[in-house]
């Protein structure tokens, strides 16, 4: 499935977000001026083509880490280049601290129709393991946050974490998010099928 988190859909109206920063260029900071060894700047941007290696890594390092499960590389690096495509998919965004990418999600969208507007997903969550605790997840999500909140057409935003992901359902209660009264069904046409025959091996 893809633990939102680790912390250890897609609609017809496509995403253009206008976040400032694309590739090597410097997004959106937090704590700039202020930066010190115990309050690290975090800038956040969204992801470029440039990136992709990095988001990868991240993906593949997540699936490991939450669910035990070794993607496959060609397929995922495929996933990862359709996220990067401008096309209403989605996108990512990246945590930086002092130019190294620390911190990754991607964001997608589900319509509501009660709404009429879209709620977006946070999806693939992750921050380095040298790097968590320091604010980086909390720092993506409240840009997000701002963002969804200054759209025409966003309704709010959704999440989905693994049961036993203790710590990363403390961290999002602690961000606002509320469970809703809906249990996630699902069946896993990619995933399911790469698992059996990962077992008859």
């Amino acid at each position: 499935m893809g633990d939102a988190s680790t912390l250890s859909r897609s609609s017809a109206n496509p995403i253009r977000p206008s976040l400032s920063g694309r590739g090597s260029e410097r997004g959106t900071c937090h704590g700039e001026g202020m930066a010190t060894d115990q309050s690290p700047e975090i800038c956040v941007r969204q992801a470029s083509s440039d990136d992709m290696e990095t988001l990868v890594e991240f993906n593949a390092a997540m699936a490991r880490e939450t669910e035990g499960k070794a993607l496959d590389l060609a397929r995922l690096r495929a996933g990862v280049a359709a996220g990067l495509e401008q096309d209403g998919r989605g996108f990512y965004l990246v945590a930086e601290l002092s130019g190294q990418v620390v911190g990754q999600l991607l964001v997608t969208t589900e319509w509501s129709d009660w709404r009429n507007a879209d709620f977006w997903w946070i999806q693939s969550v992750y921050v380095d393991p040298g790097h968590r605790r320091l604010g980086v997840y909390r720092t993506l999500h409240s840009h997000v946050l701002v963002e969804a909140r200054r759209r025409h057409g966003v309704c709010g935003l959704r999440l989905y974490v693994d049961r036993d992901n203790h710590v990363a359902r403390q961290v999002y209660a602690g961000l606002g998010m509320q469970y809703s009264r809906y249990d996630m069904l699902e069946i896993d046409f990619v995933l399911e099928h790469q698992g059996l025959r990962e077992e008859a091996r």
